[in-house]
């Protein structure tokens, strides 16, 4: 089954000045950059986008604006999530979501609810909305691990909840998850550097941080082994492997702000807690880019 969300989505950064405004004109040169780099698929107001740092004002305003410049050229994907149910619920009903294909929901963090309050958390959110859901499980930012169990537990019972975005970086639990998989469900990758091996053990795609800057290698990467192709993959992942790991040593989106830099896309400005990249880190991704060219 060819599904909506198969291949290389890509969660896009914001874009801001250096007095913190966000950045239109950068932000509408990063959709296009990725679009005709090949991306099947957008994702506005993820974690990458800093989203916690945005008004709601702006989380609209930065989502129509996305909409307004992909111009229906590929599908959208829009972040919503918490850990308050009824909030996230509220927001689902409140964004106008009317030509957004998909919503991409964040396990609960913080108050780490057991397996059963994960299920009831998207069940609520299922509930709530017709739009194809993704579920997103990384347990290295929320604090819990939602495990196979309850995934497919919800992928059997809503025909809606279409995907998960799996950033456990476990294969193993990666693996019960394709096994156990309903026909109509993908599991996808949340984690740049292991995407090869996850697509070899049947997973469906991912939704990335690289593919805002290593844009064509990373998606013609995950094509070829999508295609079968393992050899051509995995020439490609090795090419942009210390990159990759360059994107997060200082965390996300500190890495990926730096590389859109060099590349003249976009600023290397930021919203607190966040912080650019140190010096040191700096100049390695210069000199990454630089050779990459």
């Amino acid at each position: 089954m060819h599904h909506m969300f198969r291949g290389t989505g890509v969660a896009l950064v914001t874009p801001f000045y250096s007095h913190g405004e966000v950045d239109y004109p950068s932000l509408e040169k990063l959709v296009n950059h990725v679009i005709e780099g090949g991306v099947n698929y957008v994702v506005a107001l993820g974690t990458t986008a800093e989203t916690p740092t945005l008004t709601t004002a702006e989380k609209n305003e930065v989502l129509e604006f996305i909409v307004m410049k992909v111009g229906g050229r590929v599908p959208i994907v829009c972040g919503i999530g918490g850990n308050n149910t009824h909030e996230v619920v509220e927001q689902i009903k409140a964004m106008n979501l009317l030509r957004v294909d998909g919503i991409l929901s964040v396990t609960p963090y913080y108050n780490k609810p057991s397996q059963e309050g994960l299920y009831q958390h998207f069940k609520a959110i299922a509930q709530a909305t017709d739009k194809a859901i993704i579920l997103y499980n990384v347990p290295g930012r929320t604090g819990i691990n939602m495990l196979p169990a309850t995934t497919l537990r919800l992928a059997n019972e809503f025909e809606h909840i279409v995907a998960v975005k799996e950033a456990c970086g476990v294969m193993q639990q990666c693996m019960d998850l394709v096994a156990g998989k309903p026909v109509h469900f993908a599991v996808l990758s949340g984690d740049d550097d292991l995407v090869l091996p996850q697509i070899a053990i049947g997973m469906d795609g991912v939704i990335s941080v690289a593919a805002n800057c290593f844009t064509k290698d990373f998606t013609s990467m995950v094509n070829f082994a999508l295609g079968g192709d393992y050899e051509s993959a995995r020439n490609l992942h090795y090419k942009l492997l210390n990159g990759i790991r360059l994107l997060f040593v200082e965390g996300n989106p500190a890495g990926v702000k730096s590389v859109l830099a060099h590349m003249n896309i976009s600023g290397n400005y930021f919203r607190l807690p966040v912080v650019a990249a140190t010096p040191e880190t700096d100049h390695k991704i210069a000199q990454f880019v630089k050779n990459l060219e």
